[in-house]
């Protein structure tokens, strides 16, 4: 068989290598374009990307650029706008201004207000305020009677104690704001009194260092006052500036500012860089710079201007491609998405995929053909090999009661009146006869339900009947002795009777066949399989069947070999029998099988119409 096959399969080996050899030169060409158009685009979103990054390093650099100004203005100027401004020098963090008052709820700049204003109208002395009291309850009398030079003479000289012998902050607030409350006198109030509210003493008072006016000096100390303090010098500070008409809108701003608490700068800085996408700052030597940037919305303008410059479409975005906590804008990269170009990756990964699939498919198909050759070219030598034992042991079988029947013939012709011995010629003549046609009715038994062409024809049926008929069958047609027992009882089969009483004459012959014994011992039982119908066991008493070859007896044309006398077959009897068992919707197995005999397990299905009892 190999032999024969080698040519095709050396000829299907080299198509099938060329092939595959054709189909992977071809996936690495589609595997090629795909990188390039890949390449392409990735090339594109590269370029977009380092634009996008360059743009917003520079935007980044002119705002803080065009806010320098500002921000020195509120480094020097607690009333001066310094939300968004950061500045820090040696470690010190001037912007944002730390804006939290000291915690607790206790009350002690107010306690000393009080003091103050009781102590004054009292006329008692109160330190350390007591000379300062003094002081002002002589400016304040040089005022009741009108504006003059002494009133002034004596504010200048209150001024300059107040300036020279300075108090702690929570003593020295309480004190400038009764000053103020006390000598505040409308559009005639003395200058170097109105002073003290916003600009501060002059700096020959010695100003410059001590006091920049009680709306900054309380800004610039709030960190020493708890919450109620502050709130309260607060309401009483713009009551004061409301009736000298000073500003203070400024100063209330200032006061409600929450600012962003104590930054923390890395110890150097490598260049620009960003903080929590929040802070953009510079470092110069020992100066940290920077202002608090929008990150989304200046993305949102730097894609509005990329879109304008026709370098995507209207879905384009710009945004980071990581977001870290500090980042220098050195490593800074920003990533372009653009829904046009992940279509295209798709589009470019769809039509890879396919080339992909059409490869394997040619790969597969070809190895079917490879294979479906193969097993054509087995299945044909098969056939012919089946094909010439079927022709050669049928011709053998046909061949064998031909002649005995031909010599049996001519031999009775001869001597049939001499020799009494004779007269059991006609009975095996008979026997041949019966043989023959056995066979010729199994061959053509199992080309019709092979081919489909035999039409069923159930009938219910009592099986102790078709034991009978059994039994009919083999009276004459066997060389041997036969015992049958059968324990059947009144079961009934829904079965065609013909094809029946084939399957069960061709179980006894095979058991008589395979034999060694005399008499030949068969038995049939059956009994109700719970929601399987019937169950009948076929026993003999023959040579047995070994396991391995359980399945094999039924295949088509298959012959078991005998370690006794050669016994003549077509190997169709079993096979016939499991086609007979298959058209009834059941099915034949061996149950058991030793040296003492073989037993067959037919199952047949529940009967699928009731029959009415005939009267009797």
């Amino acid at each position: 068989m190999l032999r024969r096959l080698l040519p095709t399969l050396l000829a299907l080996g080299c198509g099938l290598l060329a092939l595959t050899w054709g189909l992977v030169s071809l996936q690495r060409i589609f595997t090629q374009e795909r990188e390039d158009a890949r390449a392409q685009l990735r090339s594109r979103r590269d370029a977009l990307e380092e634009y996008a990054t360059q743009a917003l390093r520079h935007t980044l650099g002119k705002q803080l650029e065009g806010n320098l100004a500002a921000l020195h203005a509120a480094m020097g100027d607690p009333l001066a706008p310094g939300d968004g401004f950061l500045l820090n020098f040696r470690g010190h963090q001037f912007l944002p201004r730390l804006t939290r008052s000291s915690r607790g709820s206790r009350a002690t700049a107010r306690r000393h207000y009080q003091e103050l204003v009781k102590a004054f109208a009292e006329g008692a002395p109160a330190e350390p305020w007591r000379e300062r009291l003094v002081r002002l309850r002589a400016v304040e009398a040089a005022l009741a009677k009108g504006p003059s030079s002494r009133a002034n003479a004596l504010a200048e000289e209150l001024l300059r104690h107040h300036a020279e012998n300075p108090l702690p902050p929570v003593q020295e607030l309480p004190f400038v704001l009764l000053l103020l409350e006390r000598l505040q006198r409308g559009e005639a109030t003395p200058p170097l009194v109105r002073a003290l509210l916003r600009e501060g003493l002059p700096e020959d008072f010695g100003g410059i260092e001590r006091s920049a006016g009680l709306q900054r000096d309380l800004l610039r100390e709030r960190w020493r006052f708890t919450q109620p303090d502050f709130d309260f010098l607060l309401a009483h500070v713009v009551r004061v500036s409301t009736a000298l008409g000073e500003p203070s809108d400024d100063f209330q701003a200032r006061a409600r500012e929450a600012g962003a608490g104590m930054l923390v700068i890395p110890e150097s800085l490598s260049g620009p860089t960003l903080i929590g996408e929040r802070w953009y700052v510079e470092q110069q030597g020992e100066v940290v710079r920077g202002i608090a940037v929008d990150l989304e919305a200046l993305l949102r303008d730097l894609a509005r201007d990329m879109r304008g410059r026709g370098h995507f479409g209207p879905d384009g975005l710009v945004r980071l491609r990581a977001s870290e906590a500090i980042q220098s804008l050195e490593s800074l990269r920003l990533e372009v998405s653009v829904p046009q170009w992940t279509a295209a990756e798709n589009a470019i990964e769809q039509r890879y995929g396919l080339k992909t699939l059409l490869v394997a498919t040619c790969g597969a198909l070809a190895v079917a053909i490879v294979v479906m050759a193969v097993v054509a070219q087995h299945g044909r030598y098969r056939y012919v090999e089946l094909k010439s034992d079927f022709v050669a042991t049928v011709s053998h079988e046909l061949r064998t009661p031909l002649a005995s029947i031909r010599l049996l013939a001519e031999t009775m012709e001869r001597k049939l009146s001499k020799v009494p011995g004779m007269r059991d010629y006609p009975e095996r003549i008979i026997q041949a006869a019966d043989g023959l046609h056995f066979l010729v009715e199994n061959i053509l038994s199992f080309n019709r339900i092979d081919k489909g062409r035999w039409q069923l024809k159930p009938a219910r049926v009592k099986l102790d009947e078709l034991i009978g008929m059994l039994r009919s069958d083999l009276v004459g047609n066997t060389s041997v002795p036969v015992r049958l027992t059968a324990d059947v009882g009144d079961v009934e089969l829904e079965v065609d009777p013909s094809l029946v009483r084939l399957l069960l004459i061709n179980l006894a012959r095979n058991a008589c066949a395979y034999n060694r014994n005399n008499p030949v011992e068969l038995s049939i039982r059956a009994y109700p399989h719970p929601g399987h119908g019937c169950v009948v066991l076929f026993g003999d008493n023959g040579i047995g069947i070994p396991e391995a070859e359980w399945e094999n007896v039924f295949r088509d044309f298959y012959r078991l070999g005998s370690q006794g006398p050669e016994v003549h077959g077509s190997g169709l009897g079993l096979a016939l029998c499991r086609k007979i068992m298959a058209l009834h919707g059941g099915r034949i197995s061996i149950d058991n099988s030793s040296p003492q005999g073989t037993t067959f397990s037919l199952l047949f299905p529940e009967p699928r119409h009731e029959h009415p009892e005939q009267p009797s």
